[in-house]
């Protein structure tokens, strides 16, 4: 496998041949790597998708780039021509890490981090300056890293991520769509997405059965309700969402015990129908469910003690 011999913009990009991320037969065999489809492992070979996907990261310089699950490199070569300070590569399979490693060992901005990011912790990408988070996600646990990215925010200034068409639908619905669910409202809770493009399966090495879509998230600017209200809120969706066909009535009493009574106040409180269902609400009327509902809550626990 050869080193970079080339340079384009503020860093070293890799050189073509054999072993190129768009050519992923022979990368993957030098590599000793066979697609895993337990680990979600689609490659991505389509030049001109990658070029736009690192094009809607928006990377500038000074930043920190962030990618989760790099195998063959075909989008840290475009993000290692970007102006980056810092690129962080995270990778599960341990020969992709150590071919990420070698490929890209003459650029001093790059660090590869081999493990699964679900056990990363905040202080291992940590960074004074903004950073962006691109990645080409395995479908099998896209959501979960999804809902671990929430939970590491602090600093996230955008984030560029490919999903399964379907999951993308869902996080990117808006109230009253048939897609529109749990994850959402979640999403909702959190980021706003600022663009979206489907990206067809053939672009992929091996080929999966369906399309996939990449979404561009920028955090929201008036988070509904605050950090303090967080738990309540995912409280609230949760509860919800538990019976989605029910009244929203009947899905707190179900899914939180509250009497028909109860339940109907905390609606009511909030401004929302008892009658209405989860799939109506925007993440505003959850916060003030939220709010509601622990004031029921709290009422409930004086009048029993």
């Amino acid at each position: 496998m050869r080193q970079a011999r080339t340079s384009r913009a503020a860093g070293v990009v890799p050189a073509g041949g054999a072993a190129r991320a768009d050519r992923p037969s022979a990368a993957l065999a030098a590599a000793g790597v066979i697609p895993s489809r337990a680990r979600g492992q689609n490659f991505l070979v389509q030049p001109r998708v990658a070029d736009r996907i690192v094009a809607l990261a928006n990377l500038e310089a000074g930043e920190t780039a962030l990618e989760i699950g790099p195998g063959l490199g075909i989008l840290t070569e475009r993000i290692a021509a970007a102006p980056v300070s810092r690129i962080i590569l995270i990778e599960l399979d341990a020969r992709l890490a150590a071919r990420l490693a070698q490929r890209f060992a003459a650029d001093p901005r790059v660090a590869v981090v081999n493990r699964d990011f679900m056990a990363v912790e905040r202080d291992e990408f940590a960074s004074a300056a903004p950073i962006k988070v691109i990645g080409n996600l395995p479908f099998n646990s896209a959501a979960a890293i999804l809902e671990r990215l929430a939970a590491l925010r602090g600093g996230i200034a955008r984030m560029t991520l490919m999903f399964q068409r379907e999951v993308g639908e869902r996080i990117r619905a808006r109230p009253g769509a048939p897609a529109y669910g749990a994850l959402s409202a979640y999403t909702a809770l959190y980021w706003e997405i600022a663009e979206h493009f489907r990206v067809g399966a053939g672009c992929f090495h091996p080929r999966p059965k369906v399309d996939a879509e990449v979404l561009a998230f920028a955090p929201r600017t008036d988070e509904a309700g605050g950090p303090a209200r967080e738990g309540a809120i995912l409280a609230a969706i949760r509860a919800a969402f538990s019976t989605p066909r029910k009244t929203l009535r009947n899905a707190l009493g179900h899914t939180l015990g509250m009497p028909p009574a109860a339940a109907e106040n905390a609606l009511r409180g909030a401004g929302i129908d008892p009658a209405a269902r989860a799939g109506t609400l925007g993440i505003r009327e959850f916060a003030r469910l939220a709010q509601t509902i622990e004031r029921e809550q709290a009422a409930r626990g004086k009048r029993d003690a």
